[in-house]
């Protein structure tokens, strides 16, 4: 366990825009910044983070929380890991407890991994600096052949693995590690004759695999052999620590550049990303041991929408590879492509380029993927009818990709421009894609805004009005609404009228007085635990006193965090709209808002504990056994419990009317 002083100084020292920004990128939007969430796929950026609160939320999924609880969620680590990560960031010295056996029984595997391919990491780095068969066989080939200067070679934690088939297994068996996890992480494998341990990268050069926080969560390794029987690359296997397509090769090192020139750069393998790093072209990422998948092309989309994909000058993979671009354009990314000159790869030409030549090459060489691919496939088609119009369905198939309508009007016109071919057909065809491929009824209306110029008569927005409990909701979300209520305007005063006369109040003094009037807690633990540390808080302040929010934004019970995050940031709540201030139609102000929610979401909170007490009693009445002692005693509960239900009832229909 860490002590309280502790977390306490390491939530004062975290800057969650700092943590949160080294995930996805942020830009500001008044006094807060805004992303799409890393949480679920978005278009719309919908994900707020406020630095004067220290909080996130999403208003797409509904996650939320702080910098600790963010860490949690997107690296799925327990909240001690979580605290020390940010300890760690910022220099903070952390101590513990003693763990108890089953405080120890909780570290689970995924760190064992962690731990193991940190270690291997070290080891196949230290074997190729300091043993001499990694240095005359690894060195020179990172040296010579690649041109990696050291300090490239220290960056990406380049390695060597002994040529001993077992020599790596056996000195992590000798150095604690378990058999279990050497299998699992992939790092080892197993005779089936004797159930010996060894090395699958044996003789290989080593390139670590980093996500997207630098923890390394894989291997590849290249053989340097000619033997053409011999798989050129060995890649390590999907594990509880590894997805091989929810990675990005390169990204870790990456990350800070893309975000900084708002593009990144596509390239096919280990080595193109590392010469382009020492070449000074950082913005470089790419899916090595695995076509490009969604999942990368969203883990992307965090840091930036726009990606330049490099094809080798040579390569015959580009017509298989223009299935990415597809895949890209329908995550609603901007793609554009250059074609290197052959026969170059992407590794030669920045090897034989300063960072200024390569950046130049890059802007002259571009092409947008629809003029790219129109003139790739036209080569193809020339002078054939019908290969030009297999050449329009496949254009037509990726301008369908694009998610936004607006994007796509412009493509079709371009399209309809180099391919000489009319518009309205194009419109026609994009439109009958889409319904066919994804049942986007949207299409229906873009082909009406395309081929007509009728203007829509624009509706009156409605009033948005405050969503307050009803008398069917559940007493969950009436413990809900009291939470929020206290969190929100605990602090805030209104005036109640009590009879003839008007009475004013404080919020949290009505909800506290009538939960005290029952002795309730609430039954939900995570809001009675708000409940119960909001009173803590406001019988220290005094009644009126605003009970500060961190209190609950950087509670020791990341449930609490959690749970007041969404309560803060519910997008439910009352706005009043200055349009209809400007059309005189009145809106209720926050004191009128008050008048009427709070009253009324204590008595149907109590209204509804009183039933469940009921309920109970009766139930109570139906046990034979029961004394007439004892049932005399329900009876008269039963009774009391009666009279009070209709003095809330009463009380209820005069807050209605």
């Amino acid at each position: 366990m860490i002590d309280r002083e502790t977390v306490d100084r390491i939530y004062a020292a975290a800057n969650i825009v700092d943590i949160i920004g080294d995930y996805v990128t942020l830009k500001r939007k008044g006094v807060n910044y805004q992303a799409c969430c890393p949480f679920h796929n978005e278009k719309t950026p919908s994900f707020v983070v406020s630095p004067s609160k220290g909080v996130y939320k999403c208003f797409g999924c509904g996650k939320g929380g702080n910098a600790v609880t963010f860490l949690m969620e997107h690296e799925n680590i327990a909240y001690p890991e979580a605290l020390k990560m940010v300890a760690k960031r910022y220099g903070i010295e952390v101590k513990e407890k003693e763990l108890t056996p089953e405080e120890a029984r909780r570290n689970d595997d995924r760190e064992s991994m962690f731990a193991l391919n940190g270690w291997a990491a070290d080891y196949f780095a230290r074997y190729l600096l300091h043993e001499s068969e990694g240095m005359s066989v690894g060195m020179t080939y990172f040296r010579q052949t690649r041109g990696m200067t050291d300090a490239t070679i220290q960056k990406f934690g380049l390695g060597f693995c002994p040529a001993k088939g077992d020599k790596m297994s056996k000195d992590a068996l000798a150095a604690g590690y378990k058999e279990e996890f050497l299998l699992s992480t992939g790092l080892s494998l197993k005779r089936e004759s004797d159930g010996s341990l060894y090395d699958r990268f044996r003789d290989r050069v080593i390139f670590p695999v980093h996500n997207i926080s630098g923890r390394i969560v894989a291997f590849g390794g290249r053989t340097l052999r000619t033997d053409k029987s011999v798989a050129k690359y060995q890649n390590s296997p999907e594990s509880e620590i590894y997805s091989k397509k929810r990675e990005l090769y390169g990204l870790y090192f990456a990350k800070k550049a893309i975000q900084q020139q708002d593009f990144a750069i596509m390239v096919e393998g280990y080595t193109d990303v590392i010469s382009m790093h020492q070449a000074g072209v950082e913005n470089v990422v790419s899916s090595s041991g695995t076509s490009l998948t969604t999942e990368q092309i969203r883990l992307l989309n965090r840091f930036t929408k726009n990606i330049t994909v490099i094809y080798d000058g040579d390569s015959a993979g580009i017509h298989a590879s223009l299935r990415g671009i597809d895949m890209i354009l329908k995550e609603g990314m901007n793609v554009r492509v250059v074609l290197l000159p052959e026969p170059e790869d992407p590794d030669s030409f920045a090897r034989s380029h300063t960072a200024a030549e390569l950046q130049e090459y890059i802007r002259t060489n571009e092409q947008d993927f629809l003029a790219f691919k129109a003139k790739l496939l036209l080569q193809d088609a020339e002078g054939d009818p019908i290969k030009k119009a297999a050449l329009i369905g496949d254009m037509v198939q990726s301008i369908a990709q694009i998610p936004d309508p607006i994007q796509r009007s412009v493509y079709i016109k371009e399209c309809a421009r180099i391919m000489d071919i009319d518009e309205q057909i194009l419109i026609s065809e994009v439109a009958r894609k889409r319904l066919s491929t994804t049942g986007d009824r949207e299409t229906d209306e873009f082909v009406r805004r395309q081929t007509t110029l009728r203007r829509e008569v624009p509706r009156e927005p409605e009033v948005e009005y405050v969503k307050q409990v009803e008398a069917g909701s559940s007493t969950d979300a009436l413990e809900r609404e009291l939470c929020k209520y206290l969190l929100k305007y605990g602090h805030c005063k209104f005036d109640f009228k009590e009879g003839r006369n008007m009475v004013s109040c404080n919020v949290a003094e009505v909800i506290f007085d009538e939960l005290a009037d029952g002795d309730l807690t609430f039954r939900n633990v995570r809001y009675d635990k708000i409940r119960a540390a909001y009173l803590e808080q406001w019988q220290q302040l005094g009644v009126g006193a605003e009970v500060p929010a961190h209190v609950f934004l950087t509670h020791i019970d990341p449930e609490v965090c959690d749970v007041s995050v969404d309560l803060l940031f519910s997008d439910d709540n009352y706005v009043a709209s200055e349009l209809w201030k400007r059309k005189e139609v009145h809106v209720e102000s926050e004191a009128e808002m008050l008048a009427v929610g709070v009253p009324k979401a204590v008595a149907l909170y109590k209204t509804k504990v009183i039933e469940g007490m009921i309920k109970e009693l009766q139930t109570r009445l139906d046990d034979a056994e029961l004394s007439e002692e004892v049932q005399s005693d329900v009876m008269q509960r039963l009774s009391a419990l009666n009279r009070a239900k209709v003095t809330m009832a009463k009380k209820l229909q005069r807050l209605i009317l």
